[in-house]
Formats: C-alpha cells, structure tokens, sequence
C-alpha cells in the first residue's frame, strides 16, 4: 500500500487514494466519530444549492459528498482525480456522472459554475493557490465557493485533546477499520500542518476569491471557509520590459 508523503506529489496521494476507496466512507466516519454526516450537512446549507444550479464538487471521492446537492434539485458534477475511488463512487452512485480531473488543470470552461466546494481534499493538493485560483476560473462571476477543512482548535485544552488523538489514536483505529492504515499516519501530519482558519483565509483571497469568511465546526476541528467570485474580473497586470 502507498501512502503520500507531505511534498503531495500528485502519483502518490492519487495512489494512496486508490488504496483505501473500498472503505473509505466507513472509515472516516468512524474516525470521525460520526460526524462527517453533521459536516456534509453544514456544507449543504453553506452552498445553497438551487434546482438548475451547477455545482462542482472536487475531491468528491466516492460521491457522498454530492449526493445532498443532487437531492437538492443541482445540477452536481463530482470530480476526483483518483481512478480508484472514482470507480467505487460509480458503483455506488450510479446516478452521479463522474468525472476524472486535476485540482491544477480542471476540464472545464470557464465560468461553467454556479457553486463549488471542495470537502476534506484542498489539503492534499501540492499546490493550494493554484487550486483556489483554478476553481475560481471555472466559477461565473459573483458565484460561491465552500471549502471543508480540518482545521485548528480554538480553545486550548480541545486543541491538546485533538493532537493526541491525531497522532496516538487515529493511527491505532485506522488499523482496525482501513485497509491501508499507513495513509491516516499521513492525514494526522497533513492536519497538523496545514495552515489555521486566519492562514487559509488569506490563501483565498490571494488567489482572488472575495468576501472571504470562515465559521468553526466542532470547536474548530473543522472550518468552513466561504468566498464569492468578483463579478468584475481584475484587470490584468501590464508586463514590464
């Protein structure tokens, strides 16, 4: 079995991805104890989806993640570029239209979206900016972003709870419950070193998102982020000789 290093080259995260799909909904719910479900929920309310609407939804793995949205009457268009969760999602999703697709390099127009969110996977992607400003292209202008994330604790004493259980527990359940154990040793060091709500914020509006917020979900374990294309794209900077 693979597992990524934190470089998040694209071969092996795919790869690793490719391991755990078969059970890779029932691990993290167990891992999460439960509350991936609650999460998906607030994801949900934060993109509003409309029936007619197109939402994209990156990293969306085995689809469960877009099921909510097609309920809602959008017009979903689940995008992952692992093959082997892609397949898994097939089987399960059968009403879901999949696509193949790079955070970096997506296959699609731009503006083709009225909404997008991305849930647990902008973490992964080797290069975060290049990812905000490529979901931002495929984004129509005054359109809305979502992103999920784990994220920091805000308060102390959860915070010194949370990075146990990050770096003693995780590993010992994913053992019992994944079949690829070793890929959760590398999801508890991406968390620890991923940026907190301030840090990732900034990201967004670097890459040109604007009204750039975020709310904290389960203490700040998990953070939603939200960010909204200009209707005005920025003009472009003139070249210097």
């Amino acid at each position: 079995m693979t597992r990524a290093q934190l470089d998040k080259q694209p071969h092996e995260v795919a790869a690793m991805f490719d391991g755990v799909a078969e059970r890779y909904d029932l691990t993290n719910d167990v891992l999460s104890l439960g509350r991936t479900r609650a999460w998906r929920a607030a994801v949900l309310r934060a993109v509003d989806p409309r029936p007619g609407q197109w939402v994209l939804d990156l990293a969306a793995g085995t689809g469960t993640s877009s099921v909510p949205f097609a309920a809602a009457g959008a017009h979903v268009v689940p995008c992952d570029f692992s093959l082997g969760m892609l397949r898994v999602g097939k089987r399960r999703q059968p009403g879901l239209d999949f696509v193949a697709g790079d955070a970096l390099r997506l296959p699609f127009a731009a503006g083709s979206f009225d909404a997008v969110t991305v849930s647990f996977g902008l973490r992964n992607v080797h290069q975060t900016r290049g990812a905000l400003e490529e979901l931002l292209r495929v984004t129509r202008p005054g359109g809305r972003l979502v992103v999920c994330e784990f994220s920091h604790p805000t308060w102390a004493p959860l915070r010194t709870v949370y990075v146990e259980y990050l770096m003693r527990a995780l590993p010992g359940i994913a053992r019992r419950v994944s079949s690829n154990p070793d890929a959760y040793v590398y999801l508890a060091e991406s968390i620890r070193a991923w940026p907190d709500q301030p840090g990732l914020a900034a990201e967004l509006a670097a890459a040109g998102w604007r009204q750039v917020a975020w709310r904290d979900l389960t203490g700040g374990i998990v953070s939603l982020h939200r960010g909204v294309a200009p209707i005005v794209p920025p003009t472009p900077r003139e070249s210097t000789p």
